[in-house]
C-alpha cells in the first residue's frame, strides 16, 4: 500500500529512504530508469522508496500561461508511480511563500530535519529554491553534514537526444504520436468526466462524448484513433476522436470529443480514459456539413482498422 502524504510530516518508518526529487510529468522512461535503479538500492540497503513533487508544477506557478501543460493528470502520475515500487509519495502544495524557500534552508529543514533522506536521487539539470539558487553541487557539498549521498544517474538518451517531459510534448504538439507513445513506454491518456455538449454530432449520425481537457499539454489539433475505457470497467471500446477547436462550426475552446464504435448509452458525467493510439489527420475547416460528414467517414474507416 502507497501512503501518500500532502506535506513532510512522514511516519517514523518512512525516514532514512530513498527520495525522488521532481514533477515526474508522464513518467516516462527516463524517469522509469531512475525508478528501476532506485530499486536495485532499496534492494540492496533495505530501504523505502518516496517520491517528492509538488503540486501546481512550479513551471505551471510560476508562468501563469501554461494554460495546457500536463502530460499526465494528478491521479494519473500517482498510479503510475504506484506501477515502480513506490512505498510513499509526498505532494506538496507549492505556492507563494514555499518558492521563496532558500536552497540551504530546504536542505536542511526538508531534506534532513523532516525526512532524515538516507539517498537522494535527482536529474544533472535539478534545481530548487528560492529563484532556483539550488542545484546538485549544493545538494552534493552538503553530503557529510547531513549524512545523505546524491545519486545523479545518465539521462536515458534515445535517436541522440535526452528523454524528457518537455520532447515528449514538443512531439505531441507536432503530431508525432507514435514516437511520444514509445518515450512513454505506452499509449498517451486524457482522463475527464464527460460533459453535455451542442448535439453537433449526434444531429450528424456520430454521437460523441465531450471531454474538457484542462490543463493537460495540446497534442496537434486533429483526429486519432482512439481507445475508451470506463471507470470500474475493465473493457477497452475503440473509437475515433476530435481534439481541436472545430473551425468547421467556428468554436473557440480546445475540446476532446469522442465517437465510440459499437457503443449505446448515456455516458453524460462519467469519468473515461482515453488512449491515443494513431494520428490520422489535422484539423481543417470544412465549406459544409456535407463535406465534414464525408471526411468523418473516410477517418472512421482508418480508425476501425488501428491496433
Amino acid at each position: 500500500m502507497v501512503k501518500l502524504y500532502k506535506n513532510f510530516d512522514i511516519n517514523k518508518k518512512h525516514k532514512r529512504s530513498i527520495i525522488l526529487i521532481g514533477n515526474f510529468d508522464g513518467v516516462h522512461l527516463g524517469h522509469q530508469k531512475l525508478f528501476n535503479l532506485a530499486k536495485k538500492y532499496k534492494k540492496k540497503y533495505k530501504l523505502k522508496i518516496g517520491v517528492v513533487g509538488f503540486d501546481p508544477m512550479p513551471k505551471m506557478f510560476f508562468n501563469k500561461s501554461l494554460n495546457n501543460f500536463r502530460l499526465s493528470s494528478r491521479s494519473q502520475k500517482i498510479n503510475l508511480l504506484k506501477k515502480l515500487g513506490v512505498d510513499f509519495i509526498i505532494t506538496k502544495k507549492f505556492d507563494k511563500i514555499f518558492s521563496k524557500i532558500k536552497s540551504s534552508i530546504f536542505i536542511k529543514q526538508v531534506l534532513y530535519n523532516k525526512l532524515n533522506a538516507r539517498f537522494i536521487f535527482v536529474s544533472n539539470n535539478f534545481r530548487f529554491g528560492n529563484k532556483r539558487e539550488g542545484d546538485v553541487k549544493l545538494l552534493i557539498s552538503y553530503e557529510e553534514s547531513y549524512n545523505y549521498k546524491v545519486i545523479k544517474p545518465k539521462p536515458l538518451i534515445k535517436s541522440h537526444k535526452i528523454v524528457s517531459s518537455t520532447l515528449i510534448r514538443n512531439l505531441l504538439e507536432k503530431g508525432f504520436l507514435n514516437k511520444a507513445n514509445k518515450l512513454l513506454n505506452r499509449k498517451w491518456c486524457v482522463e475527464g468526466i464527460v460533459q453535455k455538449g451542442r448535439q453537433v454530432g449526434k444531429k450528424m449520425g456520430f454521437p460523441t462524448c465531450n471531454i474538457d481537457i484542462k490543463d493537460y499539454v495540446l497534442a496537434k489539433p486533429g483526429v486519432y484513433a482512439v481507445k475508451v475505457l470506463r471507470k470500474n470497467n475493465y473493457r477497452y471500446i475503440k473509437g475515433i476522436a476530435n481534439l481541436g477547436y472545430r473551425p468547421t462550426f467556428n468554436q473557440k475552446k480546445i475540446l476532446l470529443e469522442v465517437h465510440l464504435f459499437n457503443f449505446s448509452g448515456n455516458l453524460y458525467n462519467k469519468y473515461l480514459s482515453v488512449e491515443f493510439l494513431k494520428f490520422i489527420r489535422k484539423e481543417r475547416k470544412f465549406n459544409n456539413i456535407s463535406q465534414l460528414r464525408s471526411q468523418i467517414k473516410i477517418d472512421l474507416n482508418i480508425a476501425k482498422k488501428t491496433k
